[in-house]
């Protein structure tokens, strides 16, 4: 009676395992390297190469080739056979120099270095150094921004508001409040042209300015909505009229956390006296340049990318339309934003950049 070809048995030994474990945990790079390491994990368990193609949806020829390479070649069957070409032209010593520049030098005439000027300056093509630069994952021509916050009490504000978004208190209501200030009605000075199939749409680079708002807003973490009110000026006053607006606007039973920022206007004499009179509001101040940590950012974020930066505006009272339309839609649609990092989480992230940075030798 056949039962088939057999199998080649196949052991680990306790590195091999490690090794191949940690191969096959690789979340992005090199997949194809990590399902090798994964066939043969699966494969020293005992299954056969049809057991070991289903569970891994792979075709069964696939798991036959690379178990035998690795039972003739061990670790080093998994590695990818040298393929047929030209040899090498670029050394080591030239890939290290190049990197080197990169990282080390600026040109004469550029704060950074391009493909083209690090050529000349090499003595390579401009291909070469794109390619030396992807291996890499050098970009010099890109630049991004931070802030790290020197708040003396950066830690304990920290956990106490990514506390309220985590496991908001009971009968209560937390409030993500600020201001989006000085929004410009903006009118370009010819008329937009349309899209069309094959053309993006055109708009003059240069516009009129028509006047300025300014939005005060508080965002219900638990529901999404928002409670919205516009103001020409961003004064204590009208801060304050915005917080006689939230008190009518929430239940008088429940209690309010606002999450607030550190401008001036959220902690004048006013405000204090306004906050002493209704004891069922609570205030936690983010840490000094960690704006971040208020979600109502987010839903400012989403107000410009669609309603106000490529919305064209013949006037403040056109502007203002537009800001309740979008308030109004909000509510009629309302998601919340879910925050899903901790503040140990976060912490551990800042405490590495910091470590990073530190040890860059600048």
């Amino acid at each position: 009676m056949r039962t088939g070809r057999p199998i080649t048995l196949l052991t680990l030994t306790m590195t091999e395992r490690r090794t191949l474990e940690q191969w096959g945990r690789r979340p992005r790079t090199a997949q194809a390297f990590a399902q090798r390491a994964r066939i043969i994990l699966a494969c020293a368990e005992g299954q056969s190469n049809t057991a070991v193609a289903a569970r891994l949806r792979m075709a069964k020829p696939t798991v036959g080739k690379w178990r035998a390479r690795f039972v003739a070649k061990r670790l080093d069957g998994l590695l990818d056979e040298p393929r047929p070409g030209a040899p090498r032209s670029i050394t080591d010593a030239e890939v290290e120099r190049v990197v080197a520049r990169t990282l080390e030098t600026t040109p004469r005439d550029a704060t950074h270095w391009s493909t083209r000027a690090m050529a000349n300056a090499c003595g390579l093509s401009q291909s070469a150094i794109s390619r030396i630069w992807r291996a890499f994952g050098l970009q010099p021509h890109r630049t991004e921004t931070f802030q790290l916050s020197k708040d003396p009490l950066f830690v304990e504000k920290v956990r106490d508001i990514v506390g309220l978004y985590l496991h908001p208190p009971d009968k209560a209501l937390v409030l993500c409040v600020d201001e989006k200030a000085q929004i410009q009605a903006l009118d370009r000075t010819q008329p937009l042209r349309p899209m069309r199939p094959g053309q993006v749409e055109r708009r003059t680079h240069d516009y009129r300015r028509h006047g300025t708002t300014s939005l005060f807003a508080a965002l219900n973490v638990k529901t999404g909505q928002v409670i919205g009110q516009l103001h020409q000026r961003q004064r204590t006053r009208e801060f304050r009229k915005f917080l006689d607006t939230i008190a009518a606007n929430v239940p008088a039973q429940l209690d309010v956390h606002l999450i607030l920022d550190n401008y001036g206007t959220h902690k004048t004499a006013l405000i204090r006296r306004w906050l002493l009179k209704r004891p069922r509001f609570h205030v936690h101040f983010t840490p000094t340049s960690a704006s971040w940590l208020n979600l109502v950012e987010r839903w400012f974020a989403l107000l410009t990318e669609k309603q106000l930066r490529r919305g064209v505006h013949r006037s403040t009272q056109a502007l203002r339309a537009a800001i309740r339309a979008y308030i109004a839609h909000t509510n009629d649609h309302s998601k919340p934003f879910v925050w899903t990092k901790t503040a140990d989480e976060i912490l551990a992230n800042v405490a590495r950049f910091c470590h990073r940075i530190s040890d860059s030798g600048h």
